[in-house]
C-alpha cells in the first residue's frame, strides 16, 4: 500500500523516526529522522533523504561521504508513527567509519529472573 505523509503519525517537530536495517543481514545500521519533504525525496529518488535536526535541513545519506542508502524496502510500524528501511548500504553507515553506528556493547552483569 501506498502511504502518504498525513497518514503518519508524527512527533511533536513533525518528524518520524526511521530505523536503517542492512536488507540483507539485518543488522540494524542506525536511527535517523525523517520530515515531510525528506519522505517524499526518499520515495522519489530510492536514495534514503533525513532530515537534520542539528542542522535544520534535508540531508541525503551518501551526498558528501559517498556511503549511500539505497531503499530495497520500507516498512511502518502498526502505530504509522515509526519507519523501518531495509536498505542497500555502501560503505559505512556511521559517521565515524563503522558499518553501524551500534557498537558501544553496554556491558551488565545478566539479568535476574522474578
Amino acid at each position: 500500500m501506498q502511504y502518504k505523509w498525513s497518514d503518519l503519525k508524527k512527533d511533536a517537530q513533525g518528524l518520524v523516526p526511521v530505523i536503517c536495517q542492512d536488507h540483507i543481514t539485518g543488522q540494524v545500521l542506525m536511527l535517523a529522522y525523517m520530515n515531510e519533504e525528506a519522505y517524499n525525496e526518499t520515495l522519489r529518488t530510492g536514495l534514503m533523504t533525513y532530515y537534520s535536526r542539528s542542522r535544520n535541513e534535508l540531508w541525503v545519506k551518501g551526498l558528501t561521504s559517498g556511503h549511500f542508502q539505497h531503499v530495497k524496502e520500507l516498512y511502518l510500524d502498526c502505530d504509522l508513527d515509526t519507519i523501518l528501511a531495509k536498505i542497500e548500504q555502501v560503505g559505512a553507515a556511521c559517521h565515524t567509519g563503522s558499518y553501524s553506528c551500534f557498537f558501544n556493547k553496554i556491558e551488565t552483569d545478566g539479568f535476574e529472573s522474578e
